[in-house]
């Protein structure tokens, strides 16, 4: 019998406001389904951070109502802290074929797949819950077998797109079921989700097919070894490379780990065809002239470890980068990553390479996989929906997406550009938000997934900028005199070798702070050491430097 209580709650714990670590949440009563779970990289701001994935607290404390995690397609920001949540919450997972070989990939590697069950679904797959059932449809993105998700609840359709874009002659010919979609909407859509990554820009998203002719030119006209980086996930655009290095009489050699992984996955799945004779290993690559070598590999977004990056700097042993060889940026920049990007071009470039690079409508090396203006409107057009929830992208971009909504007959108000965190709840099939959960970043250090807490990182920061000193000093165990020290360590504050007169001081100091205890007392001793030092090294120098006391008993 239906609780008249419930109530329907959509909301998001990472992807709005942000590129990167989409999570979406459904919640009905005692249901919840969760939408993806991604990640995304860092920046240099977070010290040793290698991974920011969503705050689970709320799926924590609420984990006897999941049902299942169900995602939308491979890319990483939709996959990426998978594992990292499934150490804390295990839970079914539905996904495409495509999808699921990459998330094996991940299970693997953090040895999780054997407790976890996976379940393969397509666009005519249904799930059904005690109130809540769930379908597909198809979509076209930069990845194979992508899904958009259709909830039936009871208080009506909720439909969350995943990423898009209308592409009329895909590559691999994954076309987007547009009759599908448009029966979806005639059946009465309450609430959209749909993603506003290109919201910014007019028309329609290109088609992939434009990509074959402009890889093929440049690989006519490369005198060496031709380098080209790309996403290891976007399989459509390695078989276009793969096409161009067969015409031009190249064989390929794979750098970079992922690349390595997501397309051995893709050739076992069907979803890749290179022919055996045509692969090469790194270190074979010296029996070869070099107008007969491919090198595709990672590294596209700058990332300072990835193969690319470090073909740059002549860090890899088996292959180099030398005068007359062409290299191929086959994506671009995710913001943020441009810095990045710039310096490994200039690299490049001084190595006396031919890098082409910069704006894809320039290059024809890149098209996006998500929807301009008009694939975004077209979604819009075919969903019909009552309320609508903008996601998967910066606030401009949902603000743009919201007026594009408008434009094609949402009403303004019925339009909700959310915080992660903030709830939409629907009751009557009537929408409000006035309410909010914890919803922020978990940081990952290293593929280990030991999370970084805020103190961690405050104490990353101030090591980086303002150093280190050291204070070690020696007392009895009976009556607390010193028996032998201070002696101060500095590292990254200064030079002790040229501050003697300054490490005197602090010596000195600390010694000052310990004479007046007339017992052992080492907690004690250590926080007035700290107290007096850094009154003593802010005044004088307007420097903090983390200071630590060590204080030894015998």
């Amino acid at each position: 019998m239906l609780n008249t209580d419930n109530k329907l709650s959509i909301f998001a714990l990472g992807g709005i406001n942000e590129i990167g670590k989409n999570m979406y949440v459904i919640e009905y009563g005692e249901e919840l389904v969760i939408i993806d779970c991604g990640a995304k990289f860092a920046d240099q701001s977070l010290l040793g951070v290698d991974l920011i994935i969503p705050d689970l607290s709320y799926l924590e404390e609420n984990r006897h109502k999941i049902k299942a995690l169900i995602v939308t397609h491979g890319h990483e920001d939709h996959i990426g802290g998978i594992p990292f949540m499934l150490k804390k919450l295990n839970m079914p997972i539905y996904a495409s074929r495509f999808t699921l070989g990459l998330i094996e990939l991940k299970l693997k590697e953090h040895k999780l797949l054997r407790d976890t069950v996976l379940n393969e679904i397509n666009a005519e797959s249904r799930i059904d819950f005690e109130h809540l059932s769930v379908t597909f449809f198809k979509t076209s993105h930069s990845i194979p077998d992508c899904l958009g998700i259709v909830f039936d609840t009871p208080e009506g359709k909720i439909v969350h797109t995943g990423d898009f874009k209308f592409d009329f002659t895909p590559v691999n010919d994954q076309v987007s079921d547009i009759h599908k979609m448009a029966a979806i909407g005639t059946e009465g859509v309450l609430a959209l989700i749909s993603e506003s990554t290109n919201a910014e820009r007019p028309g329609f998203t290109p088609s992939e097919q434009i990509i074959a002719s402009h890889l093929e030119e440049e690989f006519l006209r490369a005198t060496g070894k031709v380098f080209i980086s790309t996403f290891a996930s976007n399989v459509n655009r390695i078989q276009q490379i793969v096409e161009a290095a067969k015409k031009t009489n190249r064989k390929l050699v794979l750098l970079g780990r992922s690349m390595v992984n997501v397309t051995s996955v893709a050739m076992r799945l069907g979803y890749l065809d290179i022919p055996g004779w045509m692969l090469v290993e790194p270190r074979d690559m010296r029996e070869l002239p070099p107008e007969r070598i491919v090198v595709l590999c990672t590294g596209s977004q700058g990332e300072p470890l990835a193969a690319l990056s470090r073909l740059s700097t002549g860090r890899n042993r088996d292959v180099k980068v030398i005068q007359g060889d062409t290299v191929i940026f086959a994506a671009s920049p995710i913001p943020g990553n441009e810095k990045d990007v710039s310096k490994i071009v200039d690299n490049l470039f001084q190595l006396g390479a031919k890098v082409v690079y910069g704006n894809s409508s320039v290059t024809g090396m890149h098209v996006s996989g998500h929807g301009y203006q008009e694939d975004l409107k077209m979604m819009l057009t075919l969903m019909k929906p009552k309320y609508f929830i903008p996601i998967h992208g910066e606030y401009r971009m949902l603000h743009i997406h919201r007026l594009l909504a408008e434009a094609v007959g949402v009403k303004y108000n019925n339009t909700f550009i959310l915080k992660n965190g903030e709830i939409v709840d629907i009751k009557n099939a009537e929408a409000r938000q006035t309410r909010a959960i914890t919803a922020g970043d978990t940081y990952v250090d290293g593929v280990g997934s030991d999370e970084v807490g805020e103190i961690v990182l405050r104490d990353r920061k101030q090591l980086s900028e303002e150093g280190m000193l050291v204070i070690v000093i020696t007392i009895s165990k009976y009556d607390g005199s010193i028996i032998s020290g201070p002696d101060s360590i500095s590292r990254g504050f200064v030079y002790a070798k040229e501050s003697e007169a300054l490490i005197n001081d602090i010596n000195e100091i600390s010694k000052a702070a310990v004479m007046n205890f007339k017992e052992s007392n080492p907690f004690a001793m250590k926080k007035a050491i700290k107290k007096a030092v850094d009154q003593y090294i802010f005044t004088l120098k307007m420097r903090k430097p983390m200071i630590l006391p060590i204080v030894i008993e015998i």
